[in-house]
């Protein structure tokens, strides 16, 4: 059974290319922000040696121990603690025939996300007066779901629209649709590198060292670039010329 009743008609679907009835202008939208950090990354490397391996083995234990314990006594300022690679190589005699070991090295890779700095000056003093401890960083950046990331989305939209109205009014026109919207290099992804390693902050206190307390880092946050584009295509009325 039909009905009598009359369909809307669908609304003309824009040519791939721009007509003298229906221009085409295409521009880019462009925002960059710049915004404190979330969190801060640094690196721990822990270090032992010994004469024969259970004896470097026994200290890299010992040692690793105790920075996992430090960390943690910071309770829900780290985020994140995670254990990354671990050695244990010998040392070859440099001199001599045969294969005779020198001592054995040993290595341990801890990484820890903070959000609060104010605890993160002095965990990274603490944990780089410890024996045979390296810290690296601190690697300043924002969390991947940051609203920041969507504000500057937005102001690059803002900023495309902006620019093709402009170039409408400039030809006594007026935008009328929105044909595409894409993300810069949508069509083929960019690959982002790491960022350089910072300088290393090193501690190698032996028996015998010092015992009072070092005192904590003043830590500035690193303010962080956001930065998005977005390539967008309008069609307009016909200018009048």
């Amino acid at each position: 059974m039909t009905s009598d009743t009359p369909q809307p008609t669908p609304p003309p679907t824009p040519p791939p290319f721009g007509t003298p009835e229906m221009p085409r202008v295409a521009v880019r939208g462009e925002a960059r922000l710049e915004v404190d950090p979330e969190i801060a990354r640094i690196g721990v490397t822990v270090s032992a040696r010994g004469k024969d391996r259970r004896a470097a083995l026994d200290d890299l234990t010992r040692r690793n121990g105790q920075v996992l314990d430090l960390i943690k006594s910071y309770g829900d300022a780290v985020e994140k603690l995670e254990t990354g690679a671990f050695s244990i190589s010998p040392e070859l005699a440099q001199h001599g025939r045969g294969e005779r070991i020198r001592a054995y090295h040993g290595r341990v890779h801890i990484t820890a996300v903070l959000a609060d700095f104010t605890a993160l000056g002095e965990l990274t003093t603490r944990l780089a007066d410890l024996d045979l401890t390296r810290v690296d960083g601190p690697w300043w950046s924002l969390r991947p779901d940051s609203p920041a990331h969507g504000e500057a989305r937005r102001q690059a939209v803002l900023e495309a629209v902006q620019r093709a109205r402009e170039y409408a009014d400039a030809l006594g026109a007026r935008l009328s649709a929105l044909v595409e919207l894409a993300d810069l290099g949508a069509e083929a992804p960019m690959t982002y590198g790491m960022p350089p390693a910072p300088g290393a902050l090193r501690s190698a206190a032996f028996a015998g060292s010092a015992p009072e307390a070092a005192p904590a880092l003043d830590l500035e946050p690193e303010r962080q670039t956001v930065h998005a584009q977005v390539n967008a295509r309008f069609t307009m009325t016909p200018p009048q010329l």
